[in-house]
C-alpha cells in the first residue's frame, strides 16, 4: 500500500507539475493534481487518499477491472479514458505501472514540438 507521500509522480519527469487547482471550491480545494504538458495525469483528494485517477487506454480498462479488485471508476471524469485505483488496497507495482501509462499516455498526446 502506497501512502500519499510516497506517491511518486514528480519522478517521472522534470516536465511533472503538481497543483491544487481547485482551490476555489470548497469540496474539491485539496485536489492535487499532476500535469505533464499543461494536461492533467493523475490527481487524488489530499484530504481523503483514497481513490486515485489515472488516464488508461480505453481497450485496457475492462480487463484490468477484472484483475484487479483495486480499479475502479474514476473520480469525476469519463469511466471511458479514465480508472481509479483504491491507493489502501492496490500493489504498489500496478500504482506505478499505471502511473507511468497514464504520464506517457498524456506526454505522447500533448508533447510539445
Amino acid at each position: 500500500m502506497m501512502n500519499i507521500e510516497d506517491y511518486y509522480c514528480l519522478s517521472l519527469g522534470a516536465d511533472v507539475e503538481e497543483k491544487l487547482p481547485f482551490t476555489a471550491f470548497h469540496y474539491a480545494s485539496g485536489v492535487l493534481v499532476f500535469y505533464v504538458c499543461g494536461h492533467m495525469f493523475s490527481f487524488f483528494d489530499c484530504d481523503n487518499y483514497g481513490v486515485i485517477t489515472l488516464k488508461c487506454q480505453p481497450e485496457r480498462i475492462e480487463e484490468l477491472k477484472v484483475e484487479h479488485s483495486s480499479i475502479g471508476k474514476p473520480f469525476n471524469m469519463s469511466p471511458k479514458h479514465w480508472i481509479g485505483i483504491d491507493a489502501a488496497t492496490a500493489p504498489d507495482d500496478i500504482l506505478r505501472e499505471l502511473t507511468r501509462n497514464s504520464y506517457e499516455i498524456v506526454k505522447a498526446k500533448y508533447k510539445r514540438k
